[in-house]
């Protein structure tokens, strides 16, 4: 179930950390990837392939697709108004993604079971109708912020615990950072 204080359909959910590969802004060569609430527990990302994240020759490196993938999946927290990590994702690749195509990403929640969430995604060619390119299935685990705390590096974490913007990212989980 959707948490209701979760955002609202439409609704841009931001980087969860400015030096996230996946969404976090500040990540030069990252996706910068842009995820939006949906109805129910969903969300739709876009997510641009460019030149560093090729594999072959003008085409995208699988393990790109896959964070990208992981990325949207992850992001179904700010729905759950949960903290969870990736426990298991499996990928299939359907068709080439070309570099300079824009990828446009779904992922949903399926079920919720403990501390398991269950969870699908998909990327579309061409737009939200295109045909799928790559698609996931994917159990995320949740966990507390100590997991963060407990194994990642140090200065990291002081610099995220010293960032306001970070501090109201975890107060939107009500946990302390």
């Amino acid at each position: 179930m959707r948490h209701p204080d979760a955002p609202a359909p439409g609704e841009l959910l931001g980087a969860h950390y400015g030096q996230c590969f996946g969404c976090g802004d500040e990540q030069p060569h990252g996706l910068h990837l842009q995820a939006r609430a949906g109805e129910g527990v969903t969300i739709t990302a876009e997510f641009t392939v460019q030149a560093a994240h090729q594999g072959a020759p003008g085409l995208a490196h699988g393990g790109v697709l896959a964070t990208a993938l992981d990325e949207a999946l992850g992001s179904l927290g700010w729905l759950l108004r949960t903290i969870a990590v990736t426990g298991r994702l499996e990928t299939d690749f359907l068709l080439p993604v070309p570099v300079d195509t824009v990828l446009y990403l779904e992922a949903e929640v399926r079920a919720v079971a403990g501390r398991k969430i269950y969870s699908t995604a998909t990327g579309r060619i061409g737009g939200p109708e295109g045909p799928v390119a790559v698609r996931a299935d994917a159990l995320f685990i949740e966990v507390k912020v100590d997991h963060f705390i407990d194994h990642g590096r140090e200065e990291e974490i002081q610099a995220a615990m010293s960032d306001p913007d970070q501090v109201r990212r975890a107060r939107a989980f009500e946990v302390n950072p």
